[in-house]
């Protein structure tokens, strides 16, 4: 008795497996199951310091906790740069992005 590992094919490896350019931009959610995730368009890499991390998992885990709700670290951190760009927005030289940047807590 043979034990052959099968594997897919090319085309299988190789399809396509993203949604054509017009529908990926829809703010519509993607999972149906009503999780609220969606589709990103861009990536970025940021790096955090050991403690940073650590309180960026307790707030998730405080999210869950205390409000039942429950996100990945992703959504937290997409939800706090929003709301700092909108206080930014608002009150600009008073705002927390510039305090935090120039140290001026």
């Amino acid at each position: 008795m043979t034990r052959r590992v099968q594997l897919p094919g090319a085309a299988e490896l190789f399809r396509s497996t993203s949604a054509p350019r017009e529908t990926a931009v829809s703010d519509e959610p993607v999972s149906s199951a009503g999780t609220g995730r969606r589709k990103h368009e861009a990536k970025i890499t940021v790096y955090l310091t050991d403690e940073e991390l650590l309180a960026l998992e307790h707030a998730r885990l405080a999210l869950r906790a205390a409000h039942g709700i429950a996100v990945d670290r992703g959504r937290v951190v997409r939800a706090a740069i929003a709301a700092v760009l909108a206080d930014f927005s608002r009150h600009g030289d008073d705002s927390q992005l510039v305090k935090g940047i120039t140290g001026d807590d």
